[in-house]
């Protein structure tokens, strides 16, 4: 069906430096400004950042700093973008929470207030999300065809985790998965292990994810002012970090973990515990 429009409106996605919208910036943007009268216009550009793109981030959207070292920076293409999405509506995937807030940064920068108050978002993840719910009676239904009785309780509610993943086998048996990279596998098989590693969202070292594990094995902070950097780097640097974690409302099992990345770095070098 196609979209009814009053006015115009520009679907676009962008590719940044990381995922934090205050300091993070744009590397390429692609917008597609679909008209009332079904008229398209595509635009992608890349931008130089001015600062450079962590290897982390590289690595998924595959933009690297050679690629953008000669391309115009946001504030030259300011002007002529604010003009291209002039009276638009916005949408994207995720946008709301994180595009429109991240491109309002970057224009409010170049010294223009991109007003947002009299624009429509569009945010399609979040309508996906509320149309086809990933609440495990939604789950019973999708995958098992019935009706959760009891939900809320712990036995039916585990009950059914566990009919669900039973028919997962079936469902999911032989069919591919395509990951961020390309890669092509068929992961949902009848293997405990295998389904542990394909059912982790990020490789944690401590259990909440505050601790995780980086390309080379090696344990990175994953929150705050440290993002990314190596454990025993922060904590060689700036002891007084580890004592801030140790009386701060961290779960006991994080305080676990860093102890013994510290006991490790004082004691045994780089000897891996983990």
């Amino acid at each position: 069906m196609q979209l009814k429009l009053s006015k115009p409106i520009a679907f676009f996605d962008l590719e940044t430096t990381g995922i934090k919208v205050a300091t993070d910036r744009i590397v390429e943007i692609s917008i597609v400004k679909i008209h009332p009268n079904g008229k398209k216009e595509i635009k992608t550009r890349r931008v130089n950042p001015e600062t450079p793109i962590p290897p982390e981030t590289s690595e998924i959207h595959g933009i690297y700093d050679e690629d953008v070292k000669d391309e115009p920076t946001f504030l030259q293409l300011a002007k002529s973008l604010d003009v291209f999405l002039k009276n638009c509506d916005l949408g994207g995937y995720n946008s709301n929470r994180f595009d429109i807030p991240l491109l309002a940064e970057e224009f409010l920068r170049a010294g223009i207030d991109f007003d947002v108050s009299h624009r429509s978002l569009v945010d399609v993840q979040n309508i996906f999300h509320k149309m086809e719910q990933r609440t495990l009676v939604a789950g019973y239904k999708f995958y098992c065809g019935k009706d959760l009785i009891n939900a809320h309780s712990a036995e039916a509610d585990t009950l059914a985790t566990f009919e669900i993943m039973e028919t997962m086998l079936d469902k999911y048996k032989g069919v591919d998965f395509i990951d961020k990279s390309g890669k092509v596998s068929q992961p949902v098989v009848n293997d405990v292990k295998a389904l542990a590693e394909f059912s982790q969202q990020n490789r944690n070292v401590d259990l909440i994810g505050h601790i995780v594990l980086n390309e080379n094995d090696e344990e990175i902070i994953n929150f705050g002012k440290h993002k990314g950097r190596k454990v025993e780097e922060v904590f060689k640097r700036e002891p007084s970090y580890y004592d801030w974690m140790m009386k701060g409302q961290f779960p006991l099992y994080t305080k676990k973990v860093i102890t013994k990345i510290k006991l490790r770095a004082s004691n045994t070098g780089n000897m891996k515990l983990f």
